[in-house]
């Protein structure tokens, strides 16, 4: 839906929802990727005693899902879980559920300050003194508070399961499984991606808790200004499993955007990331299962590239971008067998 189309819509919608008279004064396309479509919006609602002026970004859906992205309202309900378990996040407002109002589902959350991309983040002058005190400590400790909420404490017996309910004993070959079964559906062979398959299920490691995993936390999915982190982003990718998955994914060369020798997120150090994790929630991050996860998120995001560019040679969702992100296939092959080398030489 278009900007112009979308204003008289939603302000039609929210009226009735709120049982007062909403105007919208801006709304702006923000930045969301291949997948999603985010929208910065300023408002005031005409209630008694006066006007409340509110910032808020909609979120919503462009294209097809990719991998296994959760819908809008298990998104929207895994963001009430971390803001109810203290991670500095957006607090959901409202989830819409009916497609016909815009075209699809969409949530409502806080609109917070900040920029998330990659060159901001690792290179701008204004955040130097921030990324040598406080960054990597204040991106740890948040990711210790999402990976405290456990299955154990979440009642929504349907958010559970579409999380994917899983033990410590299957969770790894779960995802070995996931994996090989995303790539057979590719229309062409993958043979690095079939030898690193192999050494993942000959090396499995144990895991030492199931906990909510934010699924994409990395450069690009966090706001931060010279203030400092000023909130965590993106929970479609959501789900049970082990807390190395997401040490590992900040990890991921692919997230450095070009600083490789800052190994986590272009901008901090790894030993000084694990060490601020585990004195934050006193449970060690071990370096060997981060190595593993790394592995493995590579091939998922291989995987994951391919899927994107079949999206457009397919014809299902044209697009320069989603042909763009197929080139880096290789890309993730090439480190995922260059880190099975390292661990191999390691033994």
């Amino acid at each position: 839906m278009e900007i112009a189309e979308l204003k008289p819509a939603l302000e039609s919608h929210l009226t009735g929802i709120w049982k007062s008279p909403v105007q919208i004064q801006d709304i702006v396309h923000l930045s969301g990727g291949a997948c999603q479509d985010n929208f910065a919006i300023r408002l005031s609602v005409d209630s008694s005693p006066g006007n409340t002026e509110k910032n808020i970004v909609l979120r919503t859906d462009k294209g097809g899902s990719l991998l296994s992205s959760l819908s809008k309202k298990d998104e929207y309900k895994v963001a009430g879980l971390a803001y109810a378990a203290g991670v500095k996040t957006p607090e959901p407002i409202y989830l819409e559920e009916n497609a016909n109002i815009i075209g699809a589902p969409f949530f409502l959350m806080e609109k917070i300050s900040g920029k998330a991309t990659g060159r901001y983040i690792i290179k701008d002058a204004e955040l130097n003194e921030y990324r040598k005190t406080r960054m990597v400590t204040d991106l740890s400790e948040n990711l210790a508070r999402l990976h405290s909420v456990i299955l154990e404490s979440v009642k929504d017996a349907e958010l559970k399961q579409k999380l994917k309910v899983t033990t410590r004993e299957t969770y790894v070959q779960t995802s070995i499984d996931d994996l090989r079964k995303s790539l057979d559906e590719l229309p062409e062979s993958h043979p690095a991606i079939e030898i690193s398959l192999n050494w993942l299920d000959k090396n499995k490691p144990d895991v030492d808790a199931i906990v909510l995993v934010h699924g994409d936390y990395r450069t690009g999915n966090f706001m931060i200004t010279k203030e400092g982190l000023q909130g965590i982003l993106d929970y479609e990718f959501a789900h049970w499993g082990d807390r190395h998955e997401d040490v590992a994914w900040l990890c991921m060369r692919d997230w450095r955007f070009g600083k490789l020798n800052k190994e986590v997120g272009g901008f901090g150090d790894r030993a000084d990331f694990y060490n601020a994790y585990s004195d934050y929630n006193k449970i060690p991050i071990l370096a060997t299962k981060v190595r593993y996860w790394e592995i493995m998120g590579n091939l998922r995001w291989a995987i994951g590239s391919a899927q994107q560019a079949e999206r457009h040679l397919s014809g299902k969702d044209k697009g320069i971008e989603l042909a763009a992100i197929g080139r880096r296939t290789a890309e993730m092959e090439w480190e995922a067998m260059r880190l099975i080398e390292e661990a191999e030489n390691a033994v």
